[in-house]
């Protein structure tokens, strides 16, 4: 009993730390003092930004322009506007278009030194309003550039850099650091975004040879959020923020964003009210603390190389050299020797026991994998970010269930090895977890090698029961096992196993591997294991928001293991421990269940909907179309309200390979016009215009022959230089066309498929009818796709 006592007491600590850890700071008010950062002075700005969506090139976007630079010039920064066509690549996929960027600087009082750069963009997709993505990085650019003011002159110029474009590719900020003449002067920059609109800032990228950078990082920092895990993984994703462009260039800095809040990335729920005031606080605070240190100081952070680092507590970031991951690795040892020395002395360590806790602890491992991906799949949502919106609408309750789901898992494995004779119970249940898996949609191969391996595990492990020792030595034994594996692949994670596995041995070396489970070794146990989980579960809580993985979250519950196995394996006589992991379990499932079962759609957290229309003027007919994967009822009757039946169809630039259409009446929308032509020299000219309004001009081409010296615009290409080969080129703002020129060496063909996007509904369709408020317009809703397609042959 004292034994379920404290782990019920450690878990609930722990919980409650890293409930007020991730907890955001109060919003300063517009009185704070001067040289401080104050989210409700910052809020003004938001207010301003976010009344609309202003995505590149609309007249919104126009007006968010002309306030910043009223906004700047009020701050003495001489603001200026960078237009210019800047075009990106990647692979045979090209995006450019005009962008209007506006930087201004704060002059230093040493002009020639190197500058400290503010950046944010202030461009929104279409149909958001962008309060947080990113109007609340804009607006603390300018809340720290009016901070610095009342500090004094600083050491060096600091430069603005508010960027346009940035959602349809990075535009602004490439054009910037190619283009502008200051681009050669920025010796540090701090970047600012959001994908949600909520959480604590997160410092998640730097440049490179970071070491510098992160000892200003933990010099100038208030609470930060910060960890070389982080930044790893982030480099090992497909994703990109405007800091992408600088780092590219091997210029040193931080990247910051909030991620919490999700359901309002990019939606139209991303509104001033919606957004949390203590999120941009936090993110004020800062981005204003590390700008200080970097634009005040006498020199930039030097580079060196990287460090590994995370937060540990109170807003303290351990910071050390990888070598020294070596270091704390075998300060763990020697603790897990006093540790098994200890138990030894007590005859408390049977060796076999310390082989079946390993099977225990990775058997923890693959029961909670499969369980999470079953809860996952069982709620019924897609894989996908329209498809997860249900999930993203009710994260608290689908949180809490995978919590349940967790604490059930690692208790299910402890009770089994502890009590013994449950080899073939174990191996069931899990295989029948990892089979149950394939109920939901088509077979889960995954799902079945998870419990396949859950129940070889079982066999292996739950035979005799194993003393508590033995078996926490053999969870230890996971860990650094791991713990050296990540040391050698991937150094900037190991703290992550490292970390709390010194924790975990120092209990071991305390209490003798828990041995003797009186109250003050029970005590050191519960403080250890709150302080170790609470911690934990900052990066659980990371992943959970990060990535729409939750089989991943079997690692946390395993590193929870390292400090929780003594606490939760029962003693051979103790009754009634699997039923309780059971019913934690079925606890999870109900959680589960609600979420499957109780709709989450309100006026605060709608669901999505999309309707455009989609004119194909090569082949004469229109559709109305929803470029979503379910339709609500409202959805379905005005996607069919010409008399079309909804059908999937494959349609050229939509997000989708397959979207849903209905058949419907003709509208006059003229469509681009497209024409080829010889230029004086021999070179071949494709220009096509888009018709008057056009905000995008989409564009796909296939050639037979291959082309040379290609450009768009104006600016070089490397595409289709192979014969056969196809590109894919989308242009912003197109209000002068795009021009493709090229020359071939032998005759050939191009075959053009084009698309203007309108940001209206034609004129003579009927209008859209209201939206029920639990419905939201998303994305291009209410926008028209006018396209057509040509070949011509030279």
């Amino acid at each position: 009993m004292g034994r379920s006592i404290a782990l019920i007491i450690c878990l609930a600590v722990a919980f409650a730390l890293a409930w007020a850890n991730e907890r955001t700071p109060s919003p300063a008010p517009a009185n704070a003092p001067a040289t401080t950062f104050s989210a409700a002075r910052a809020m003004a700005d938001v207010e301003v930004m976010a009344k609309e969506p202003h995505p590149i090139g609309s007249p919104a976007n126009a007006a968010v322009r002309e306030h910043l630079v009223r906004r700047m010039t009020a701050l003495g920064l001489s603001p200026q506007v960078q237009r210019t066509s800047v075009l990106r690549h990647r692979g045979d996929l090209a995006v450019g278009g005009v962008v209007e960027n506006v930087v201004g600087v704060l002059p230093g009082r040493d002009r020639a030194s190197p500058a400290v750069a503010l950046m944010a963009h202030y461009d929104s997709v279409p149909g958001s309003p962008g309060a947080a993505d990113d109007a609340a990085g804009t607006a603390a650019a300018l809340e720290i550039v009016r901070a610095f003011k009342a500090q004094g002159a600083p050491a060096r110029d600091v430069v603005v850099i508010l960027t346009d474009g940035e959602e349809s590719g990075l535009l602004g900020a490439q054009a910037f650091f190619d283009q502008h003449p200051l681009a050669a002067r920025i010796g540090f920059v701090i970047n600012m975004e959001a994908r949600g609109g909520a959480g604590r800032a997160q410092m998640f990228q730097t440049g490179p040879d970071n070491a510098g950078t992160i000892a200003l990082l933990k010099k100038g920092s208030v609470a930060p959020a910060a960890s070389s895990l982080t930044v790893f993984m982030y480099e090992q994703m497909p994703n990109d923020t405007d800091f992408s462009v600088p780092r590219a260039k091997n210029i040193s800095g931080l990247n910051y964003a909030f991620i919490g809040g999700q359901f309002d990335y990019h939606s139209p729920t991303s509104t001033p009210a919606n957004l949390d005031k203590g999120s941009l606080q936090h993110l004020g605070q800062e981005t204003l603390a590390a700008a200080r240190e970097a634009a005040f100081a006498p020199a930039l952070p030097a580079k060196a190389p990287n460090l590994v680092y995370a937060n540990t507590f109170g807003g303290h970031i351990l910071a050390y050299p990888p070598a020294i991951g070596w270091a704390v690795l075998a300060l763990a040892a020697i603790l897990f020797a006093v540790g098994i020395v200890r138990a030894r002395s007590r005859g408390a360590l049977p060796w076999l026991d310390m082989l079946k806790g390993a099977g225990a602890a990775l058997y923890a491992v693959s029961l909670a994998a499969v369980i999470f991906r079953l809860a996952r799949r069982a709620t019924g949502a897609g894989f996908g970010y329209f498809e997860q919106r249900d999930l993203l609408a009710q994260a608290v309750r689908w949180e809490v269930a995978l919590a349940l789901l967790a604490i059930g898992a690692l208790a299910m494995a402890a009770a089994a090895v502890g009590r013994g004779r449950t080899r073939l119970a174990g191996a069931a249940f899990v295989l029948g977890l990892g089979a149950a898996c394939s109920l939901f949609g088509t077979l889960d191969t995954p799902g079945l090698v998870l419990g396949g391996f859950g129940a070889a595990l079982a066999l292996l492990s739950f035979g005799r029961p194993a003393s508590v020792a033995g078996a926490w030595a053999g969870v230890l034994l996971t860990g650094f096992a791991a713990a050296i594996a990540l040391q050698i692949l991937a150094p900037p994670t190991a703290f992550l196993a490292a970390w709390p596995l010194t924790l975990a041995t120092l209990g071991a070396a305390l209490t003798a591997l828990a041995s003797r489970r009186n109250l003050p070794q029970l005590a050191v146990l519960a403080v250890l294991g709150a302080l170790g989980v609470s911690w934990l579960l900052a990066f659980g809580h990371g992943l959970y928001l990060g990535l729409d993985l939750p089989e991943l979250l079997a690692a946390i519950v395993w590193l929870a293991a390292l400090l929780l196995w003594p606490l939760a394996q029962p003693g051979e006589d103790q009754k009634g421990a699997r039923l309780a992991a059971m019913a934690v379990i079925l606890l999870g499932v109900a959680a589960v269940g609600i979420v499957r079962l109780d709709p989450p759609w309100s006026a605060r957290h709608p669901q999505a909907t999309h309707l455009a229309y989609y004119v194909d003027t090569a082949r004469g007919l229109s559709w109305r179309i929803s470029d979503m994967p379910r339709l609500p009822h409202w959805t379905q009757g005005v996607l069919t309200s010409d008399g079309g039946k909804a059908q999937k169809l494959s349609l050229p630039f939509l997000r989708r390979g397959d979207t849903w259409a209905a058949p419907a009446r003709a509208v006059a929308a003229a469509p681009p016009t497209v024409a080829l032509a010889r230029e004086t020299g021999g070179r071949l000219r494709l220009s096509i215009l888009p018709p008057p309004g056009a905000r995008t001009l989409l564009v796909s081409a296939k050639t037979s022959a291959a082309l040379a010296g290609v450009a768009v615009n104006g600016r070089p290409a490397k595409l289709l230089g192979k014969a056969g080969s196809s590109a894919k080129i989308y242009w912003e703002v197109p209000a002068e066309g795009l021009t493709l020129t090229f020359a071939s060496a032998a005759p050939g063909t191009i075959e053009v498929d084009y698309a203007a996007v309108l940001d209206q509904w034609p004129a003579d369709a009927a209008p859209l009818p209201p939206r029920p408020a639990d419905l939201m317009a998303f994305g291009t809703s209410g926008a028209t796709y006018v396209g057509g397609a040509r070949r011509f042959s030279w």
